[in-house]
């Protein structure tokens, strides 16, 4: 199998708009921004999914939510094809530990899916485990809420006091640091949010954290998309180099 990772040009696509290939800020992660709004014609998607997510697809209560899972797990499979020279269908895509999706028998590669509405950012890395987490900027959330919740007390402190829109949206930031993380390792919702130290400036960091969580295993990256949204990129090297390669 081809398991360098895809080229920064996607390959264009009769069916729909291919996947946009983004500056990553990691040698080792390929990212891409993908619209899931559905083309004229997405019915041939439909042959490059296994049994099992086409029986998925049709739990979701609505066609729009079918549409968007199609599209963004077809070309996923798309992509992960090209990684491992494969056809889509027959990308091996299991479910891990915890339910954490990866590639059958194949641990040097690994990838990550998030959306919010009509996108998804999907990541693939070679060598390293990646989380990634996207969200609306502009998304309503109750914020006293889930800083009680999901914050440290170092977060909840730095949140600006005079102005509610700032402190949402910083709050929106952490949170997707947090959700990277989180899918890096498989815990999803079980990680321990309120253990998770996030510094957001200069950069993302992982100030501190319970086992499996040290900071010198992880890398935090903000991905560059569109100013409408905020996403985050968890990088996991599961030894003892530094997770931004240095």
């Amino acid at each position: 199998m081809n398991q360098s990772l895809p080229p920064s040009t996607p390959p264009a696509d009769d069916t729909a708009a291919a996947p946009i290939a983004i500056p990553s800020a990691h040698s080792e992660i390929s990212l891409w921004w993908l619209s899931l709004s559905p083309p004229d014609d997405y019915t041939p998607f439909a042959a490059e999914l296994s049994a099992a997510e086409r029986e998925r697809m049709q739990r979701f209560a609505t066609e729009v939510l079918r549409q968007r899972y199609l599209i963004g797990r077809a070309s996923l499979r798309r992509l992960l094809g090209r990684v491992l020279g494969v056809e889509p269908v027959a990308v091996p895509i299991e479910r891990g530990p915890r339910g954490r999706p990866q590639l059958a028998g194949i641990p040097g590669i690994d990838f990550n899916v998030s959306h919010t509405t009509d996108v998804a950012l999907i990541a693939i890395a070679r060598h390293v485990k990646v989380g990634v987490d996207i969200e609306r900027a502009d998304r309503s959330i109750y914020s006293l809420g889930i800083a009680r919740k999901f914050l440290s007390e170092r977060e909840r402190a730095a949140l600006p006091s005079s102005d509610p829109d700032q402190a949402r949206r910083r709050i929106l930031r952490l949170w997707t640091c947090k959700e990277a993380l989180s899918k890096a390792t498989g815990d999803a919702l079980s990680a321990p949010f309120r253990r998770l130290d996030i510094e957001i400036e200069p950069s993302l960091r992982l100030r501190d954290g319970p086992a499996p969580y040290h900071p010198r295993h992880f890398a935090l990256l903000a991905a560059d998309v569109p100013a409408s949204h905020f996403a985050t990129i968890a990088v996991w090297r599961q030894n003892n180099a530094p997770a931004d390669g240095t």
